[in-house]
This record gives C-alpha cells, structure tokens and sequence, in this order.
C-alpha cells in the first residue's frame, strides 16, 4: 500500500459485512453503512459501487484468526471471498488479522453509551474500521 492510497476495509460477515474507508489523507479510518448480504453477485455489485465511488485502491478483509494464532473454518470461507473479490475488482488486497476487533468495537459503542440494538447496528463496521486503523497504524 502506497502513502494517502485510498482503502476499503471489509469485516467479512454472513449476515452482512462492515465496511470502513480511509479519509482523504490516509490518516483515519471511517465506518461507513454495513452491506446487508444478499446475493454473490449484489454483493460484489455493491461493494462495485463503493469501490468507484471512493476511488478506492486497495482492499483490506479481516481475516478471523483463532485465538492462538491458527486459522478454522471460517478464515477459509473469508480466504476464498477474499481472492474472489481481489479477482473481480482487480484490486490488490491484504488480508489482515481481526482477532479481537468486534470486541474493541463492542466496547467502544457501549461506551459511547448506545443501547443495544444501535450497536447491533453499527458494530460490524466500526470492527471495520478497527481492522483499518491497525493497519494505517502500521503505514
């Protein structure tokens, strides 16, 4: 990833998945609405859509880790929407570890003293944005 190179950040889902983009500086990271899943194909038309919209460059999907470190089932399934969506967008993509993401978002909400079924709502894409910010931390 090159320097101010605008991201899109994917917290992969079944039901739907957050998503997060870098600011205009590629300083921050911003939750932006989750993407209800639908099918394969409105999925990929969507997240399509945002691509161009936010003139994205490069792709960031949370690859769920087990706590210690190995990979189950599920980062498998991310694995493979993961070469899939770098394949239909032609955009390069890092997979990057979430372990703990979704509970970092979780309290930050909670914290932010939202009722319950407002953090339902936005959780999947502040962990996004969690996910995003680790790496923008890194540069």
């Amino acid at each position: 990833m090159t320097e101010h190179e605008p991201i899109l950040a994917i917290d992969y889902g079944r039901v739907r998945h957050g998503l997060a983009v870098t600011d205009g500086l590629g300083l921050a990271s911003h939750p932006l609405p989750a993407l209800q899943r639908s099918t394969a194909a409105r999925d990929l038309d969507a997240l399509r859509e945002i691509v161009a919209s936010r003139d994205v460059r490069h792709l960031v999907v949370g690859l769920p880790l087990n706590m210690d470190g190995s990979e189950g089932p599920m980062a498998a399934e991310v694995r493979r929407f993961a070469d899939q969506l770098a394949a239909a967008l032609e955009l390069p993509l890092t997979l990057e570890d979430e372990r703990l993401s979704t509970d970092e978002a979780e309290a930050f909400l909670k914290q932010a003293g939202l009722r319950p079924s407002e953090r339902k709502k936005l959780r999947d894409s502040v962990a996004a944005a969690v996910i995003l910010r680790g790496v923008l931390e890194r540069g």
